[in-house]
């Protein structure tokens, strides 16, 4: 039986991150609230909890799911051969709605699905989001939907739709709306913006100007 969790009243925020921690740590799917839309999230290094996510939204291992931090300097410990640029777009949009995709350290035993030696990672500009991901560490974290439905903007949303195959449901009300994150890949020289969501290419130029724009 799912539990959830009012993140806007003191007590049962406290309560509901000490249980989401929890259930992260067991290997459990947990629900929470970012500054896009409501993600479904399990620990980055357990294979089995991110099968069980992949499974819970019905997407398949060709979908890789991107990872939570709570800090840039985690990013020591996931990624290799980051550059300049890359450190920039950190400075410059961190945390908030931009999704890095960095080659990772070889030596990391996780399964985030099919990467091509690749992860896609982000710090999101939330506060119940950052202080479960200081607690547990990086978290695998994608939309809370079943796939080919609307990303959920509320936890009602994504309680219906992903029901008891989650563990704790952190309800922090509404998400600022439902603009997913910007995605870059700074694997190469030039950096390549793969999607245009809540940052513009035109914001991301002001750091790095010669940034290309995939077809």
């Amino acid at each position: 039986m799912a539990r959830r969790y009012d993140t806007n009243d003191a007590t049962d925020r406290t309560t509901g991150l000490r249980e989401a921690a929890s259930a992260v740590r067991r290997g459990e799917l947990v629900v929470l609230p970012t500054d896009t839309v409501y993600g479904i999230g399990a620990d980055a290094f357990s294979s089995e909890a991110v099968h069980d996510l992949l499974e819970a939204k019905g997407r398949g291992r060709n979908m890789p799911t991107p990872v939570l931090i709570g800090s840039p300097n985690t990013l020591h410990g996931l990624v290799t051969d980051f550059s300049e640029l890359a450190w920039e777009l950190v400075d410059a949009f961190w945390p908030g709605a931009l999704t890095l995709v960095a080659k990772h350290q070889p030596s990391l035993q996780w399964d985030l699905g099919d990467t091509r030696g690749t992860v896609a990672v982000r710090m999101p500009l939330h506060p119940v989001a950052i202080e479960l991901l200081t607690e547990v560490g990086p978290m695998a974290v994608s939309s809370a939907n079943l796939t080919g439905h609307p990303a959920p903007e509320d936890c009602d949303a994504a309680q219906e739709m992903l029901g008891d195959s989650v563990s704790v449901y952190l309800d922090g009300g509404p998400t600022p709306g439902n603009v997913p994150s910007s995605i870059v890949d700074v694997t190469r020289e030039i950096p390549l913006l793969l999607r245009e969501g809540a940052i513009s290419a035109d914001e991301l130029r002001k750091v790095v100007p010669d940034l290309e724009v995939a077809n």
